[in-house]
């Protein structure tokens, strides 16, 4: 049966509806863009600093008493949150004017109190604490990497191709980068140094995708000198779409088990992937390929 789907042979029309699939991917891209502005990422401890502990109890605790019995320590903002186990529990401090010596004792107090409250039925299974420099160098050393992997892609897509695939391959990797972060922003996912590696393979795969294509359109445009470039990728993409059908329900699968089994560390990593592998093969697909539908001047 798989054999079967694998081999079939498609005839889609895929530039038929382009202005269709462009007007939808300005609007979402319009949506993200809204979304970031009013509503923001919900930066992790890498960014926005501060403290982040997490805990495992024996019994599952109240998070109301929890909460009130932390406050009254007077340690700052106090925010909790279930990991999806009412026994996991995420204790976050927020970052204040205090100096970072008087931070780490905050951790001490804390785990002191916990411990002593619940008799050690707790297991501190994370610890962190970024202070304000530290989470701006890493805010600032996270947009130099993206910035750096779309210089390296163009250059990389404007040597083995030419400019016309070049910016085909950028509208397509813009388009797939805010839609993710937009994804960030509407399910409050957190946003941490793991997202940006999300990105960055987001990044890969989308122009990984985007490349094979690229070689089956330049393939064809130099054996079918006569047919017109609309017909030519039209085939390019029907004769690629079982392998981007395979490599992308794949990788969907193996992210799915990532996001169900990997915990919440890398629930950012795997569900911002996840979302990227699916808006990536879309791009590729109905962003990247259309772009280059230009004159015959794309071969020189």
């Amino acid at each position: 049966m798989l054999t079967k789907i694998l081999n079939h042979q498609y005839h889609i029309n895929f530039l038929q509806y382009t202005k269709i699939y462009v007007t939808i991917s300005i609007l979402l891209i319009i949506s993200s863009i809204i979304l970031l502005s009013t509503k923001g990422l919900n930066k992790g401890i890498d960014f926005s600093g501060g403290i982040l502990i997490e805990a495992r109890f024996t019994e599952s605790p109240i998070l109301k008493d929890l909460r009130h019995d932390l406050n009254n320590l007077s340690l700052g903002d106090i925010s909790l949150q279930d990991l999806g186990n009412p026994k996991d529990i995420m204790i976050r401090v927020g970052l204040d004017t205090s100096s970072e010596k008087e931070q780490l004792k905050k951790i001490s107090i804390i785990k002191s109190f916990l411990t002593d409250k619940y008799h050690n039925n707790i297991d501190f299974r994370r610890t962190d604490f970024v202070g304000p420099t530290v989470g701006r160098e890493l805010i600032k050393s996270g947009i130099v990497a993206l910035i750096y992997a779309f210089i390296i892609i163009l250059i990389y897509i404007w040597i083995r191709f030419n400019y016309r695939f070049g910016i085909g391959a950028l509208l397509a990797l813009i388009h797939d980068v805010i839609l993710t972060f937009g994804f960030f922003a509407i399910c409050k996912l957190e946003f941490n140094l793991t997202s940006i590696a999300a990105i960055l393979t987001i990044i890969g795969y989308s122009i990984n995708d985007s490349v094979v294509i690229y070689d089956r359109i330049r393939e064809n445009l130099r054996k079918y000198r006569s047919k017109k470039t609309p017909d030519i990728i039209n085939q390019s993409l029907n004769e690629t779409l079982n392998r981007t059908i395979l490599t992308a329900l794949t990788t969907i699968v193996a992210l799915l088990a990532l996001a169900l089994l990997g915990g919440t560390v890398l629930k950012s990593f795997s569900l911002g992937v996840l979302f990227g592998v699916i808006v990536g093969t879309y791009s590729s697909i109905f962003i990247a390929a259309p772009a280059i539908n230009h004159k015959r001047k794309i071969l020189k």
